[in-house]
């Protein structure tokens, strides 16, 4: 209400509508008339198909010339003429439009006078009262909707983000140009310029349209799979990245749901590849058929595996959409299905749904991937939603198996760095031993156990001579020291079935307080087995032998963990870590640190 009020106040205040001149109507009516053709062709720009009206660079080339009163004119015949045209938008919208911009243009006037701006002459050498003059108007707009969202409740996270205002800065950019161009062409030709003006802008909007619509059919094309016309694998990692970031800034609810055809190997080597390729193609247009009134994304995940992007969705609701689908699926005859086990077209699915603690995309994949796979372990044809409890790939033996594979990776640096593979063994140790006494399930201690052995794997690709360096690291040699982490994480993801440790290798090095590397995680923001990590790590660092680092008893780490607690470290672990040490080492070494 306030926007409104002030903009219509502003307006009668300065509008002198009853004593403008004919000769000034006659540039009003054609300088509304541009103002709406130019709203009604915007410039569309790729990717996002962000577009922006020039109508604001008439609105500042008529303040520059023309001054308050009749700039102010020109708006409100053009908003007139758009409330009689569009019907379809509800009035008050063309109220507060008016008021907002009558205000933007008064903001941007008489800033353009307080910085030795005058009206009706162009300097070409002083350009400051232009820009400033703009930088008022686009603020002015930029604060505006922000307070009507705000007051009118619609205000949520990421309104405002980086990305928008540096679009809007290069579209105002592009009008402040824009409107020095039509000054010049309006003081010097009058009508004819402003004629050319808007023809030129009418055929930027014509050619960027076309533009876009290439972009877009190329894009198309890049994006979707041949055979089942659905996005590919390719698109679908882009769009799960996309998602991912946005429902978590949001605090939105986000599923993924991988789906596999049931028995296709079967029916492949029955009716043969051909065949095999129609079933394929069925079934992506039964997926698309089925999630035509939903904002989903379906992707052909590889082979006979599909993907889909379940935004603003929760588990309980994705479980009940894609059983109701499996049955639709079901009862959708094609031929030769009769032959495969169940007797009918049929697909497995896992759910899972992207949870607090997550700070990749990749967890997610793996999650929907487990649940997939306890799916086929049930029998085929049903859906799964991700549960600790049905992790039946981390059971007993697999972790031994992981085990096995995981120290034959680390004695690689038995001829390299024979520190870092005593140092992991002994973080490996501390770890199996202090998961006992906290309260994770048995697939989290698995998984950080496991995580403990390999967490230093990345220093296999750090120079010799810096590992075995005796003398104080330089900045440039901690800086390649600092990468083991990333370096290590891709050496993990390489093998699928360590995923659950990318984060343990990746994250032991950020701090609780955010100065951590390498992305100055935060807090809650860190997951848990990472946090507890980046304790055992740490104590065994202080209390070993280095040659440019003197070492700490027990004692002295424990009171180092002690003081770092909120700070370096997760308060509540390092508390129970301490307890650890001080009940199970203490006792045993009689005030004497190990070798």
């Amino acid at each position: 209400m306030f926007i409104y009020l002030l903009g219509i106040s502003l307006y009668f205040w300065k509008s002198d509508f009853f004593s403008q001149s004919v000769e000034d109507w006659a540039l009003i009516y054609m300088l509304s008339a541009s103002v709406l053709l130019l709203s009604y062709f915007t410039i569309h720009l790729p990717p996002k198909d962000n577009s922006f009206s020039m109508d604001s660079a008439i609105y500042l080339a008529s303040i520059f010339l023309y001054g308050i009163s009749l700039t102010i004119n020109v708006l409100f015949v053009s908003i007139i003429i758009e409330l009689m045209y569009k019907k379809r938008v509800a009035p008050w919208k063309h109220v507060f439009n008016f008021s907002m911009y009558c205000i933007m243009i008064i903001g941007a006037y008489y800033s353009f006078l307080l910085f030795g701006g005058k009206v009706g002459e162009i300097n070409i050498y002083n350009l400051f009262p232009y820009m400033i003059s703009l930088l008022v108007y686009f603020s002015l707009n930029i604060f505006l909707i922000f307070l009507f969202f705000f007051f009118s409740g619609q205000m949520f996270k990421g309104t405002f983000d980086a990305g928008i205002l540096k679009e809007a800065c290069i579209s105002y950019s592009v009008t402040l140009l824009l409107s020095l161009v039509l000054t010049i062409l309006l003081n010097e030709q009058g009508f004819f310029g402003l004629f050319l003006f808007t023809v030129l802008v009418v055929l930027l909007s014509f050619v960027f349209r076309k533009f876009l619509y290439l972009y877009r059919d190329v894009s198309e094309r890049a994006n979707k799979d041949h055979l089942t016309g659905l996005y590919n694998h390719g698109f679908f990692k882009e769009a799960l990245n996309e998602h991912f970031s946005d429902a978590k800034k949001l605090q939105q609810p986000f599923c993924l749901a991988l789906l596999d055809l049931d028995d296709f190997k079967k029916y492949n080597d029955r009716n043969g590849h051909l065949q095999g390729d129609k079933l394929l193609q069925f079934f992506g247009n039964l997926l698309r058929t089925g999630i035509e009134d939903k904002n989903y994304i379906a992707a052909r995940y590889g082979g006979e595996e599909f993907a889909l992007l379940m935004p603003n969705t929760t588990k309980e609701e994705a479980h009940v959409f894609l059983d109701r689908l499996r049955k639709q699926v079901n009862d959708t005859y094609f031929p030769g299905v009769e032959h495969v086990p169940y007797r009918c077209l049929s697909f497995s699915c896992g759910i899972a749904e992207m949870e607090k603690g997550m700070y990749d995309s990749g967890e997610l994949i793996h999650k929907a991937d487990q649940a997939l796979y306890y799916a086929k372990a049930q029998g085929k044809n049903n859906v799964q939603i991700y549960n600790e409890q049905h992790n039946i790939c981390l059971d007993e033996i697999k972790f031994k198996q992981d085990l096995d594979t995981l120290e034959q990776q680390i004695k690689f640096f038995l001829s390299k760095d024979v520190y870092t593979y005593r140092h992991s063994k002994r973080v490996f140790k501390y770890a199996l031993e202090f998961s006992k006494q906290l309260d994770l399930t048995d697939h989290e201690k698995q998984t950080l156990i496991l995580g403990a052995l390999i967490h230093d794997i990345g220093k296999i690709e750090v120079p010799r001579d810096i590992l075995n360096k005796e003398e104080k690291l330089t900045s440039h040699e901690w800086e390649i020291v600092k990468k083991h982490v990333t370096w290590g994480k891709e050496i993990v993801a390489a093998e699928k079935q360590f995923d659950d440790l990318i984060p343990l290798v990746e994250l032991h090095h950020e701090r609780y307080d955010g100065k951590g590397y390498p992305y100055g995680l935060k807090g809650q923001e860190i997951p848990k087995l990472a946090r507890i990590l980046s304790i055992i790590d740490s104590f065994d660092a202080m209390t070993t032998e280095r040659p440019y680092q003197c070492t700490k008893t027990f004692e002295e780490a424990i009171a180092e963990i002690e003081r770092c607690a909120g700070t370096q470290f997760d308060p509540l672990y390092a508390k129970m870590f301490i307890e650890f040490i001080q009940t199970n080492y203490l006792p045993r070494l009689q005030g004497q640190a190990p070798s």
